[in-house]
């Protein structure tokens, strides 16, 4: 695990070590009076300072005379051999004539295990971590979080108490890599966790917000999608995101996605009449990292096609105001998405008519061209033929007739 920079690994143990000495030392000296902690499996021994000397010391534990399997006394000691979780208890100490002598209260559990951390930068210049506990010990546990760059003094990463088991580390350098040192500390010991993050590999914005859905007026298969920035992400110009949309009818299970570096997107191959679902999510521009997840959803209904509803509910669906003030379904110039689908589909037909009215016209000047170079040619050959005849003939005659 410090094979990379076993230097840098060094002064980040050193660090971490020198952090848990003082913790345990704040822990030994601020920890509650009568209380005290003992290792799951190994024998633990409770102290009855005043009995030495005495007869008749009694122990009891939780004011009861019945004390765990396999105890014993020892110089008016009780020791409890390979002590198990369920011995945990207040313990007290009793002279023959059942006057408290002293109490205790014992804690069982267990050394910490290697914590499991995972790091995530949610913009470009901070970066988050959190942890879990590689073990439940059953017992107070504090944590240490350290953090050291190449060639820099470590740091603390700093923990908030809003956030149980996370720390930050603020104002990084995007292009630098980070040895993060996570160590568990309770009253038997410590282990540490060393994890190297670099900035590139871990960030994940947040999902974009203010997403807004809403259909394109007299485009039944159009919706359009409106989103913003995360709030976390500086709008800075070297920073940009890329964002990609899902989408789908509320009744189909399968997703439809669009990738984009705009902000907003129109979708046009929605289902008129039916209620969709919509998210958001984003990435960094140049592809570093991961996306994030997924916004909230958002739903939305594209407009139905008046076209294809019956007379009756389209007349009871369009009120005289509306269809005076909404524009006709006649071809325009206005931009494709405020037309309706069956305004496409006739643009299409035309389209297609045209290309082959242009492709009958190329055929037949074709036809043409080659026609008239065989007219040619047979006309040729017709003179050339009547020319050598003639010759034959003035060949045959008497010199005094050709004369």
């Amino acid at each position: 695990m410090c094979s990379p920079a076993p230097g840098l690994c060094r002064v980040m143990v050193l660090v971490a070590a020198a952090l848990v000495s003082a913790s345990v030392a704040a822990w030994e000296g601020g920890r509650e009076e009568g209380v005290q902690y003992g290792q799951v499996g190994a024998d633990v021994v409770l102290s009855c300072a005043d009995a030495h000397g005495r007869s008749g010391v009694e122990w009891r534990r939780d004011g009861a005379a019945a004390l765990p399997e396999g105890s014993v006394l020892q110089n008016g000691d009780l020791v409890l051999h390979r002590a198990v979780l369920a011995s945990t208890g207040a313990y007290s100490c009793h002279d023959g004539k059942g006057q408290i002598l002293c109490s205790v209260s014992l804690q069982l559990g267990y050394l910490p295990g290697i914590p499991s951390v995972a790091c995530r930068a949610s913009d470009y210049e901070n970066f988050s971590c959190s942890w879990t506990p590689g073990l439940e010990t059953f017992l107070p546990t504090r944590y240490i979080t350290t953090y050291r760059a190449k060639n820099s003094p470590a740091g603390l990463c700093v923990q908030d108490p809003a956030r149980p088991r996370s720390c930050t580390v603020h104002k990084c350098e995007f292009w630098s890599s980070y040895r993060l040192n996570v160590t568990e500390v309770n009253p038997l010991g410590s282990r540490y966790r060393l994890l190297d993050v670099t900035m590139q590999a871990i960030i994940k914005p947040d999902p974009p917000e203010g997403l807004v859905v809403e259909p394109v007026p007299w485009a039944p298969r159009r919706l359009r999608v409106r989103w913003q920035y995360p709030a976390s992400w500086p709008k800075e110009p070297h920073f940009q995101l890329k964002f990609r949309l899902q989408y789908r009818p509320i009744v189909h299970g399968s997703w439809s996605m669009v990738e984009t570096v705009n902000l907003s997107e129109v979708i046009t191959d929605a289902f008129s009449g039916l209620e969709h679902v919509v998210q958001v999510g984003a990435k960094d521009f140049l592809d570093a990292g991961n996306w994030s997840e997924w916004s909230a959803e958002v739903r939305a209904t594209p407009e139905t096609d008046i076209l294809t509803m019956p007379r009756a509910e389209a007349t009871a669906a369009t009120s005289p105001e509306q269809l005076a003030e909404e524009p006709s379904l006649a071809p325009n110039a206005g931009p494709i998405e405020d037309r309706s689908d069956s305004l496409e589909k006739a643009a299409i037909l035309v389209s297609l008519g045209i290309f082959a009215f242009f492709l009958l016209a190329v055929v037949l000047a074709i036809a043409v061209l080659v026609w008239l170079r065989r007219r040619k040619t047979s006309k040729d050959e017709t003179q050339k033929h009547d020319f050598l005849a003639a010759a034959v003939h003035m060949k045959a005659l008497p010199k005094a007739q050709i004369l």
